[in-house]
């Protein structure tokens, strides 16, 4: 699985104990690390008005940053919240994507993690299909 958007998403939703748990696995062949940034923020949200066909900021969300360096490779990591532990561990993961470090565990990770969020989405969806009402409009 190369280094993909779809990746970083999944990373950016990846279950957090289970994300650092991993991370802490790759730490050891990653060498030195040097933190650029590591802190809590406010993000605008944005949403699309799909009746005018219009962009607006619904409102701000928290999230917690890392962004890290290791050899002049840069690497990086946002997750809504404010567990600074989970976006450090994503942007480990993502510098060891950068840099071959243990590629076949970050993808196999990737995957089952891109699975499971699969399967909570779809399971959300049910549950909010099950509370839809057809109304007749006149």
């Amino acid at each position: 699985m190369p280094e993909t958007d779809t990746t970083l998403d999944t990373l950016a939703r990846a279950d957090g104990a289970r994300l650092k748990a991993f991370a802490e696995t790759l730490l050891p062949d990653l060498g030195e690390i040097e933190v650029l940034k590591s802190r809590t923020g406010l993000v605008m949200l944005p949403m699309r008005d799909t009746a005018q066909a219009t962009a607006f900021h619904l409102g701000e969300v928290l999230v917690s940053e890392a962004h890290i360096s290791s050899a002049k490779v840069e690497a990086y990591g946002m997750r809504r919240g404010r567990d600074l532990e989970a976006s450090m561990a994503m942007a480990l993961v993502d510098l060891a994507l950068l840099t071959s470090v243990q590629t076949p565990e970050c993808e196999a990770f990737c995957t089952r993690e891109a699975k499971a969020l699969h399967d909570k989405d779809i399971e959300t969806l049910r549950r909010i299909e099950a509370t839809r009402v057809d109304m007749e409009t006149f």
